[in-house]
């Protein structure tokens, strides 16, 4: 149960071709903010830098109001990592997962892209990628690759009362978004 849970939490569309170093090139990375948020920007990192993305995109917003956007702190990261200023675009307005893939959608339309690798935490990855589907609909294709590394989700989630916590209430999400498509509700 715990390994089917981890499987499906956690889909990674990138893993054999990664493997097989055969991967072709998508036009943009999304970076979702929340959770260890270090993790995931490192892993959208590393994709642009084995150039399999153009660009990388930065979504959410201000943990603190006080305090910069996390678009804004990824993005920092993404530079001291190595990734030109202009190859990163921020999407600084995004308040949850839903906004993430409305906005950022909104981006990956405008500049015409047709290939996104969507980027968050391994248990947050199956509804991210659900929710960017349905943001992009069919004209975008979207591939799911979660941050190999968390801080809140090891290899070992099920032994954390955090990590029963994290997976129980992404399932309990990835229902409400089924019941929200069948209910037409947007």
């Amino acid at each position: 149960m715990v390994f089917g849970l981890s499987k499906f939490l956690s889909p990674d569309d990138l893993a054999s071709c990664l493997k097989t170093d055969s991967c072709d090139k998508a036009d943009a990375v999304v970076v979702v903010s929340g959770g260890d948020t270090n993790s995931r920007v490192s892993a959208a990192v590393q994709l642009y830098k084995n150039g399999l993305v153009g660009k990388v995109i930065v979504s959410g917003a201000a943990a603190d109001k006080l305090g910069p956007s996390n678009a804004e702190t990824m993005r920092h990261y993404a530079l001291k990592s190595g990734v030109p200023s202009g190859d990163i675009i921020m999407e600084s307005e995004a308040m949850n997962t839903e906004q993430n893939a409305t906005f950022s959608a909104r981006i990956i339309e405008s500049h015409g892209w047709k290939k996104v690798v969507v980027v968050t935490s391994p248990y947050h990855q199956r509804r991210t990628g659900l929710e960017f589907k349905r943001a992009l609909g069919e004209n975008t294709q979207v591939l799911n690759h979660p941050a190999e590394v968390d801080g809140a989700w090891s290899k070992l989630w099920w032994m954390t009362p955090l990590g029963w916590w994290l997976a129980l209430s992404e399932v309990c999400k990835i229902i409400v978004f089924y019941i929200s498509l069948a209910g037409g509700a947007r």
